[in-house]
C-alpha cells in the first residue's frame, strides 16, 4: 500500500510538473497581447455534451490549466454583473453592480466594505489597457451593455440601464466593439431608447468609427476603429445564425476581425469575447441553444489560439462565468441504467434538430395551427412524437418564450437532466495559453490581476488616475463644486475657483474649461447611490494649469 501511494504521489509531481513545465516554456516572453474569452453560464457538463456531439476535440482541450471559484462578495452563487466585475476589476462585488465595489461583503474570508468605498467605481483592465497605449476590443453576442461586457467598460450599481452604460462605453474611446444593442444608442425619436436627446451614433461616427450593422460591411473594414451593431438585442445562436440571419457575422468572425485590427497597433491590444447566450439556452434548458453556442465559442478560441501561437507574446484565458441549469448528462429517467446509456441515445435526438428552440420560435412567429407545430418541430427540432399536452404548452407560449417550452422537451428525450433554470455556484475550469499563464485553482479575481501584469501596468494604480473623488480633489485646490440639474437627462459636474470655470459631463470623458474642451483619459462617473462624483486625476491637473 505504502509501495501504491508513492507511486501514486510521484505520479501527481510530475502532472502538475508537467504544467509547470510548460507554462516556463513561455515565461521568457514578454506578453504584449491579452485575449480574454468568457463563455457565460457554462459548466463542465455544457462542454462535455458540445464535445460528445461534435465528435472530435475541443479547442479548448488543449488549455486546461486549473480550476477558477465563482462566488461574489454577498453569495456562493453569482450574478454575470459580479463575475465579470471580478474578471474586469480584481475586486469582488454585487448582484447587479458593474465596475463598482460592494455595498456589503458577507462571504467568509473577504474583508468588510468601508463605508466610504460603497458603490465606488474601480478601474477595469480595459481601461488599464488604454493608459499603457494599447488597442481594446469587446466583443458578444447579447447587446453589448449586457453585464459582462458592461463590467469591463462601464461603472454603474444596476446592470439593467442599458441607456446609462451605453453612454459610458461610448465614451470610453474603446477602438473595436461588435455585438448588438443598437436601441440605446439612439434617442427615441428615431426609434431608439434614449430619453436623454443623445444620438450616440453620430457622436461614435464624429469619434472616427466606422459604424457597420452587417457582416459584409465589418468585413470591408480593413483598419482603425469600429463599432459594429448587429442586432437589436441581441445576435442569433449560430445555429439559427447559419439558417436565418446569416448578414451576422460569426463569433468566430468578429474575433478574427478585431485581432486582424487590434494587432496593428505596435503596442499590443486587449480583447474580450464573451459567448454570451451559453447563459440564456441554459437558463431555458434548451441542450440545442447549449451545444450550438458552446462550439461556437470554442470555434472563437480556435481563433485567438492560433493568433497566439503564431505571434508568441499573446496570452490567452478563456473560462465560465459560473454555472447554470445544473445541467447533467442524464435524468432521472435513467436512475436504473445510467450505467448502460448508449451516446447514440443522448446524441441521436440533438442531431436531429436543424434550430434552436429560439430559432424555431421566430419560425413559428405567432403561427400556432397544429399541422404547423407538428411540421415545424419535426423538420427544424427533430421531434416527431409530439404529446397533446406538449402541442398545449407550444400553442399557448409566445414566441419568445417557446426556447423554454421545448427545450425540456428536448432534454427529456435525449436524457439531459436539468436541477434549476438558475445560476450555479460549482468551480468550473480554466483554461490559458502564452506567457506566464496560471496553473491551478484561482479565484476570479486574479484573472484581472493576472491580465494586467501581462499587459504591464498595476490596477492599483490606474484607479488612482482615473477614478478621485472630485468634492476633495477639487477641495483640495480650493475649488468648490456642484452638479448642474438644469438638464436632468444630462448632469454636469461644476467646479470653480475664482474666475475659473470647469464643466464636466456626467458619463463622459469630456473636460470643458471657457472656451477650450479636453478629452480625458477616463469618464466622469457619478454614484447615485452615495451621492459622490468621481473624475480622472487629469481633471485636476487641467484645472490647475488653466489657473495659472
Amino acid at each position: 500500500m505504502t509501495k501504491r501511494l508513492g507511486i501514486y504521489f510521484v505520479a501527481i509531481a510530475v502532472f502538475v510538473g508537467s504544467l509547470a513545465g510548460s507554462t516556463s516554456v513561455f515565461a521568457a516572453e514578454p506578453v504584449k497581447n491579452v485575449i480574454v474569452l468568457m463563455m457565460d453560464g457554462t459548466s463542465s457538463t455544457h462542454t462535455t455534451l458540445a464535445r460528445w456531439y461534435k465528435g472530435a476535440p475541443l479547442a479548448l482541450d488543449e488549455m486546461v490549466t486549473g480550476g477558477v471559484r465563482t462566488y461574489c462578495a454577498d453569495s456562493i452563487i453569482t450574478d454575470s454583473a459580479p463575475a465579470a466585475t471580478a474578471f474586469a476589476t480584481g475586486h469582488k462585488s454585487n448582484t447587479k453592480f458593474i465596475g463598482v465595489l460592494p455595498a456589503k461583503t458577507t462571504i467568509p474570508g473577504l474583508e468588510k466594505i468601508e463605508r466610504e468605498l460603497q458603490f465606488k467605481p474601480v478601474a477595469t483592465v480595459l481601461e488599464g489597457a488604454k493608459l499603457v497605449g494599447k488597442s481594446t476590443g469587446l466583443i458578444a453576442t447579447s447587446n453589448i451593455q449586457h453585464a459582462s461586457p458592461a463590467a469591463f467598460s462601464a461603472h454603474w450599481p444596476s446592470r439593467s440601464d442599458y441607456k446609462e452604460i451605453a453612454e459610458q462605453q461610448v465614451y470610453e474611446n474603446i477602438n473595436v466593439v461588435l455585438s448588438a444593442g443598437s436601441p440605446y444608442l439612439l434617442p427615441k425619436e428615431l426609434g431608439g431608447k434614449r430619453e436623454d436627446g443623445e444620438n450616440l451614433v453620430v457622436v461614435l461616427k464624429n469619434k472616427g468609427y466606422a459604424y457597420v450593422e452587417d457582416r459584409d460591411a465589418l468585413m470591408n473594414v480593413k483598419s482603425g476603429k469600429v463599432w459594429g451593431m448587429f442586432g437589436t438585442e441581441d445576435m442569433a445562436y449560430e445555429m439559427d445564425r447559419r439558417v436565418l440571419t446569416p448578414q451576422q457575422p460569426s463569433l468566430a468572425e468578429m474575433t478574427q476581425k478585431a485581432i486582424d485590427l487590434l494587432s496593428q497597433n505596435q503596442k499590443g491590444f486587449f480583447l474580450f469575447v464573451e459567448g454570451s447566450k451559453v447563459d440564456w439556452a441554459s437558463h431555458a434548458n434548451d441542450p440545442i441553444g447549449v451545444i450550438s453556442d458552446v462550439l461556437a465559442f470554442d470555434e472563437a478560441v480556435q481563433a485567438a489560439l492560433k493568433y497566439a501561437k503564431k505571434d508568441g507574446h499573446t496570452l490567452v484565458l478563456a473560462f465560465s462565468d459560473h454555472g447554470n441549469g445544473g445541467m447533467s448528462i442524464d435524468s432521472k429517467a435513467t436512475d436504473k441504467n445510467y450505467d448502460a446509456l448508449p451516446l447514440e441515445t443522448v446524441i441521436g435526438p440533438l442531431k436531429r434538430a436543424q434550430l434552436t428552440g429560439e430559432g424555431l420560435g421566430k419560425l413559428l412567429s405567432g403561427d400556432r395551427a397544429l399541422d404547423t407545430i407538428r411540421d415545424f418541430m419535426t423538420r427544424y427540432y427533430g421531434i416527431e412524437n409530439l404529446t397533446e399536452e406538449e402541442v398545449s404548452l407550444i400553442q399557448k407560449a409566445k414566441d419568445g418564450d417557446i426556447i423554454s417550452v421545448v427545450g425540456p422537451m428536448m432534454s427529456k428525450r435525449a436524457a439531459i437532466g436539468w436541477t434549476t433554470s438558475g445560476h450555479t455556484g460549482e468551480d468550473l475550469f480554466m483554461y490559458a495559453y502564452g506567457p506566464n499563464r496560471p496553473v491551478g485553482m484561482i479565484e476570479n479575481t486574479d484573472i484581472a490581476r493576472i491580465t494586467a501584469k501581462g499587459l504591464g501596468f498595476d490596477l492599483d494604480k490606474v484607479n488612482e488616475k482615473l477614478f478621485v473623488d472630485a468634492s476633495k480633489a477639487f477641495g483640495e485646490i480650493g475649488a468648490k463644486i456642484s452638479i448642474d440639474q438644469s438638464d436632468p437627462q444630462n448632469l454636469v459636474l461644476i467646479a470653480e475657483k475664482g474666475q475659473m470655470k470647469a464643466e464636466m459631463p456626467f458619463s463622459k470623458n469630456i473636460l470643458k474649461i471657457g472656451e477650450r474642451t479636453y478629452e480625458l483619459n477616463g469618464i466622469t462617473v457619478f454614484t447615485p447611490k452615495n451621492g459622490k462624483v468621481y473624475i480622472p486625476q487629469q481633471a485636476i491637473h487641467l484645472f490647475q494649469e488653466a489657473s495659472k
